[in-house]
């Protein structure tokens, strides 16, 4: 029988992997899946020789390019770094886009009923819209710990609430009296991100702050190093005394915090008004930055860069070779499940029987 099995290959867990070999690994699952995406944009008509300038060269050395690609990345790192410290968790928060629409309601309606004096409207905007995100991440975040709900089930049709009643206001109350279309009447300039020259407003300096201090509380902090322990095993941590609801809470709230700033970057930065679909796909594009910056706040920055290069190469695909957007969508997918099938050969190993 022992003779019979000799030759075979056994699927063993790793008992230790190096920083470097999962870098590799990675790096090597990413090309794999840029390579598979690059073969379908061919075979949709995109020339082979052009691949390269649309996504690196045009997109990077032209300025207005470049000038778009980092307006676009502000909004997509707060709620990258948002999903990464609710995943740290362990807590699945899908909700990103309803926690996004939640914190442009709270801003939009401090505008609308102009609280505050105008020196003072811009701060109250971000304080309430930073509070209503974490009020619409409390909610599944509650239902789990309380009853058991799954929060990807609850968080995920949240987003649907917030839809809908983001629609009721604009084809209701806050329909523009200019122009009656869906969307908001325009925000005064006092309650508009500052400018920063170039076309670019301060999200930057903004998302960079919070940034720092989410990899602060993940990497230095005492609640970081307790955040570890519960994405290792929230069982264990329990069981060795550790608050674990209360780091839950703490991480889901920074969470939908973040992801309301990113749409305030959107809706007060860069429309300068609520509209009907400002948040769209960001949702998604936060959970591919949390997933593959492996959970670290600056990472995210980082690739949330990357994704906002995609993002501006798949408009120009768009003009030039009639590619619909939504096959950047097919190429985030397909990075995602890349990367995700790079854990296999991350925690595990195959080794032949002798």
């Amino acid at each position: 029988m022992r003779s019979l099995r000799r030759g075979r290959p056994v699927v063993a867990a790793r008992r230790r992997m190096s920083a470097a070999f999962d870098a590799a690994v990675t790096t090597v699952a990413i090309l794999a899946g840029l390579a598979l995406s690059a073969f379908i944009l061919v075979v949709a008509g995109v020339p082979a020789e052009e691949l390269a300038n649309e996504f690196i060269v045009n997109t990077l050395t032209d300025a207005d390019n470049l000038r778009a690609v980092l307006a676009q990345a502000a909004p997509l790192a707060f709620v990258g770094v948002g999903a990464a410290l609710a995943f740290r968790v362990r807590f699945w928060n899908l909700g990103l886009e309803g926690q996004m629409i939640a914190g442009s309601v709270a801003a939009t309606a401090i505008a609308l009923a102009d609280v505050g004096p105008p020196v003072w409207r811009l701060f109250l905007m971000l304080v309430a819209a930073m509070a209503a995100g974490m009020a619409w991440a409390l909610v599944p975040a509650l239902l789990k710990l309380r009853l058991g709900v799954n929060e990807v089930i609850s968080s995920l049709l949240l987003n649907y609430v917030a839809l809908n009643f983001l629609l009721h206001l604009l084809y209701g109350s806050w329909k523009d009296p200019v122009d009656a279309f869906p969307h908001s009447p325009a925000f005064d300039p006092f309650e508009r991100l500052p400018d920063l020259g170039w076309g670019l407003n301060a999200a930057l300096p903004l998302v960079g702050a919070a940034a720092v201090f989410a990899a602060w509380l993940l990497g230095r902090s005492r609640a970081g190093f307790y955040m570890r322990f519960v994405h290792a095993n929230p069982s264990v941590a329990l069981a060795k005394g550790l608050p674990v609801a209360a780091l839950v809470l703490t991480a889901v709230l920074l969470s939908g915090g973040y992801a309301a700033l990113a749409g305030v970057c959107l809706s007060v930065g860069q429309e300068g008004r609520l509209t009907q679909a400002f948040f769209a796909g960001y949702g998604f594009s936060g959970i591919l930055i949390a997933f593959l910056a492996r959970n670290n706040a600056l990472a995210a920055v980082v690739v949330a860069f990357l994704v906002a290069v995609l993002f501006v190469s798949g408009q120009s695909l768009q003009v030039f070779y009639q590619i619909p957007f939504a096959m950047v969508r097919l190429i985030e997918a397909i990075v995602i499940i890349s990367a995700a099938a790079s854990e296999f050969f991350l925690r595990y190993q195959v080794r032949w029987l002798r």
